[in-house]
């Protein structure tokens, strides 16, 4: 187990009270309720996160028990506004993906995620809600060989986060409330930024834990 790894990496971080599951100089991951954590964590420069969309994903024919992924019951429902407005709150930019299962306010500057179906039987493209001052951009990847294997039903590509933090210009500091197996907190160790991740699924804490254990790529 990761869970004791770099405790004493924390210096002045996190507040009293708050025991990380995992954490080095780059990333910190909280196991626990975004609901709790959150008001007691200080601003950061961007939310960049992935929150349930409430479409119970684990119903899904592809997300088969044999995956690991069956019987999930996280994504019963949608994340509510008031909690969405605490997340905005403590950043000073925000990229949601999934925002169109949210009221969230106009935005000139979605993020596209063109999967490049070739008439397969999936969405063609997912997007981003973002409170950027830019205009709307298109990442095209398909979906692959994820990252050496997906380990999360709704994982996202490292590449794609990526480029999701390359678009919010100059920040350091990161959080991400709904970390599922921890691409946020990949991508921002490997931009040199620092991340805080928060889950509330212990398993995936373990995988995510794991992945910010491996040594940073070169870009």
């Amino acid at each position: 187990m990761l869970k004791q790894q770099n405790e004493t990496n924390l210096k002045q971080w996190p507040p009293a009270g708050i025991k990380p599951y995992y954490c080095d100089n780059s990333v910190c991951i909280i196991h626990g309720d975004c609901r709790e954590i959150v008001p007691q964590l200080g601003r950061f420069d961007l939310l960049l996160t992935d929150p349930p969309y409430g479409i119970n994903i684990n119903k899904s024919n592809r997300l088969s028990v044999s995956r690991g992924f069956g019987g999930e019951t996280w994504d019963s429902e949608v994340v509510d506004s008031a909690l969405l407005d605490s997340l905005c709150a403590a950043s000073n930019s925000q990229i949601i993906w999934g925002g169109n299962y949210y009221m969230l306010n106009p935005s000139r500057c979605f993020l596209v995620w063109d999967k490049q179906n070739d008439g397969r039987d999936f969405a063609d493209c997912e997007y981003a809600w973002t409170s950027l001052d830019a205009v709307a951009r298109i990442f095209r990847m398909r979906p692959m060989n994820m990252d050496g294997g997906k380990v999360h039903p709704t994982q996202k590509p490292e590449r794609l986060i990526r480029w999701c933090i390359s678009q919010a210009g100059e920040v350091q500091t990161i959080l991400d409330p709904f970390a599922g197996s921890g691409t946020t907190g990949r991508a921002a160790k490997d931009l040199n930024k620092t991340a805080v991740l928060i889950e509330r699924e212990e398993r995936y804490c373990e995988i995510a834990a794991r992945r910010m254990a491996q040594e940073v790529l070169a870009l």
